[in-house]
């Protein structure tokens, strides 16, 4: 029986979004092409060159270092791993928020290195006091969020950054959802904010690229050297990725995104989102709902467990943080009238 893909009509808690029609079309032409051996398929490995010299224009990067990955948990994933290769520790332990994605979880696990959760303040961002006082001289690395999924908090990133280099550890930012929208507001998140070494940036995320189309990127090209292995029977002879075929289709489907909405197209998803996420807010708090202030297109409100469930039966995709707010993610695809109608449907029950 053949099925419909996802009607993002109802879509209100993913961080994906429906892909530009220029991303579409390049991500179709590109299906057969394997970036992981880019010496046999040249036309994709320089769509990926190029992709990420746009993503370390976003990010404040000159001469950016990286690769197209499948999402922001295997540029997480990269990230610890480089550390710990560099690392001069026999025990190398990872020092994160309590805030952070998931994917560090998992990379502690693959990878057999300590992680260490730093509290968040009553903002919930990182507590600078909480990580200074659990890095040591065996910490490979110290991660910052500019975007968290679950608030869309945006973490003090210079001041980690000052924290990592105290002890002599590499510095990490997940920008995987945040790094779309950030170049347009003040925040201090990037690479020539703070001394960053590494970042996840997801072109499939606000960027309106195809899934998969994570972002991974260096200020040093060490780092991937770090990450390098020999690759005999290919013709390239090394590959730095986790992954060894890749999407072709999620790095042409990145690069004709951002080719077609970097920077104006990307600061009108962001004002949209941003304006839909204040109108949202609004909306709830008016109804006796206790509101997260949106800083960045992301509201979280304290709807009851059992409203949720109901608005999940009436097609809603929604979901619920750790602690059981409901989240609304205004990605592209939210509309004004798409927020009315969810609030209608709040409003009945």
């Amino acid at each position: 029986m053949q099925r419909a893909p996802q009607d993002f009509g109802r879509v209100l808690s993913s961080m994906c979004t429906e892909p530009h029609p220029d991303a579409r079309e390049a991500a179709r032409r590109y299906l057969a092409d394997n970036p992981g051996d880019p010496t046999t398929y040249p036309a994709v490995a320089e769509l990926e060159r190029e992709a990420v010299e746009t993503l370390g224009e976003m990010t404040g990067l000159a001469d950016p270092h990286g690769y197209v990955a499948s999402g922001g948990t295997e540029a997480n994933l990269q990230a610890v791993r480089a550390a710990r290769n560099l690392a001069d520790a026999s025990n190398p332990n990872v020092v994160a928020p309590e805030s952070a994605h998931f994917s560090f979880q998992k990379a502690a696990d693959v990878l057999d290195v300590e992680l260490r959760l730093a509290a968040t303040d009553d903002d919930r961002r990182t507590d600078i006091a909480e990580v200074r006082r659990l890095a040591d001289e065996d910490t490979a690395i110290v991660v910052g969020v500019a975007g968290t999924t679950e608030y869309g908090r945006v973490d003090p990133i210079p001041a980690l950054g000052s924290v990592a280099r105290e002890v002599g550890a590499l510095f990490h930012v997940d920008a995987a959802w945040g790094g779309f929208v950030l170049p347009f507001t003040d925040w201090e998140w990037d690479f020539d904010h703070a001394p960053v070494d590494t970042m996840a940036i997801d072109p499939h995320k606000m960027g309106r690229a195809p899934v998969p189309a994570g972002g991974f990127l260096a200020r040093d090209e060490a780092v991937l050297d770090a990450l390098a292995v020999d690759t005999p029977y290919l013709e390239s002879t090394s590959q730095a990725t986790l992954t060894g075929t890749r999407s072709g289709a999620g790095v042409a489907g990145a690069h004709a995104a951002m080719e077609a909405l970097w920077s104006e197209g990307y600061r009108e998803n962001y004002e949209r989102g941003q304006e839909n996420a204040e109108w949202i807010a609004d909306a709830l708090e008016s109804r006796g709902y206790s509101v997260v202030e949106p800083v960045l297109p992301l509201v979280a409100a304290d709807i009851p467990r059992e409203e949720i469930e109901a608005l999940q039966s009436a097609g809603w995709r929604v979901s619920p943080t750790a602690t059981g707010e409901l989240r609304v993610v205004c990605m592209p695809h939210v509309t004004r009238e798409m927020l009315e109608e969810f609030v209608a449907d709040v409003d009945a029950l």
